[in-house]
């Protein structure tokens, strides 16, 4: 029996307070990031010398083997992916009556990410893995960008967007067959992400890790404070197929 996908506006609802807040809170981390970044200061010659493969913990000294631009470009590629899937996801919401509650979301949980994770690394000055690495050219050591290991602003951003478009998508239909595609192949495009982030010698495993997790909370709490609050009631309905009839029981959620 098919079944209707809930309306978005049934769903969700925005709300000035929250969304003022919400905002508010992306926008200073974005500009505590800045300011945060003036204080990094790129490694120098004689302190990229100074640095032996094994000062590093076990976990991470295979990290520092690591160096690969087509890993690095190929990141960028799954991490798109992972935005195009929650295009996908709210594609079809674009008539509907609150069409502008999902890109609001959306752009509420990049902000937050961006912003979080932004100022983490500039504050945190982590070395990159590839600086470990004598095979890459002094100039891209020295670098600014090579302090900012922790954490992996490619994951969290991955998993933020993945996270987002199956839990709206979940929320928007709630009986979908779908769902576990949606879940697995925005999940698979992330971690990808991850690895091909390791893989090109920008980040440890601890960065990887911390990153996912960190853009899994943002992508479904920015969701769920949307989510309008209700409770579920039994739903019993008739069907019939041309060869045999029942009665179709379920429990669907009625929100306020």
């Amino acid at each position: 029996m098919p079944v209707k996908a809930q309306q978005i506006d049934s769903v969700y609802r925005l709300k000035t307070s929250r969304e003022v807040v919400l905002f508010g809170v992306g926008a200073a981390s974005g500009i505590a990031s800045l300011v945060a970044g003036q204080t990094l200061d790129p490694l120098t010659p004689q302190a990229i010398q100074a640095l032996q493969r094994s000062q590093l913990a076990g976990i991470n000294r295979g990290a520092a083997y690591q160096w690969s631009p087509t890993a690095d470009q190929l990141s960028d590629l799954t991490f798109v992916g992972t935005v195009g899937v929650a295009g996908l996801v709210a594609l079809p919401t674009l008539r509907q009556k609150g069409r502008a509650i999902i890109p609001v979301m959306f752009l509420e949980t990049a902000l937050l990410t961006n912003g979080i994770q932004r100022t983490v690394k500039n504050i945190a000055q982590e070395t990159r893995p590839y600086v470990y690495n004598p095979d890459v050219a002094l100039s891209v050591k020295t670098g600014k960008d090579a302090r900012r290991s922790f954490f992996s602003g490619h994951t969290s951003n991955a998993f933020a967007a993945a996270v987002f478009a199956s839990t709206v998508f979940s929320h928007l239909h709630p009986d979908s067959r779908l769902k576990p595609l949606v879940w697995g192949g925005s999940l698979v495009l992330a971690t990808g992400t991850g690895l091909l982030r390791y893989k090109a010698g920008q980040h440890f495993p601890a960065d990887l890790v911390v990153g996912a997790a960190f853009g899994s909370v943002i992508g479904w709490v920015v969701p769920k404070l949307h989510q309008r609050t209700g409770k579920r009631q039994l739903s019993v309905a008739p069907w019939a197929n041309g060869q045999a009839s029942g009665v179709y029981v379920r429990y669907v959620p009625v929100y306020r």
